[in-house]
């Protein structure tokens, strides 16, 4: 694979700059994901902990989005002007 691309590169040079940023973007997506799975919350041994929020305690604040709609209020006959 790289062979092929340096010989692209050596006959047409203006892919340099596309190759380089190729690794750069390959390479930036791959240290992403790696820090994505050594999140706080990740557990990869499951058979210590299998359920990790259990041992989490009653003060941690959790992410939760709850939407509550009225659905007497989007019932309008008109516009009000």
């Amino acid at each position: 694979m790289f062979r092929t691309m340096y010989q692209h590169a050596k006959k047409h040079p203006g892919l340099i700059p596309q190759f380089i940023f190729l690794f750069m973007g390959m390479g930036g997506a791959s240290l992403y994901l790696i820090r994505l799975a050594r999140g706080p919350h990740v557990s990869w041994d499951r058979k210590n902990n299998p359920e990790p929020w259990n041992k989490l305690d009653p003060t941690y604040q959790y992410k939760l989005v709850a939407i509550t709609t009225d659905y007497e209020s989007l019932k309008k006959e008109g516009p009000d002007f």
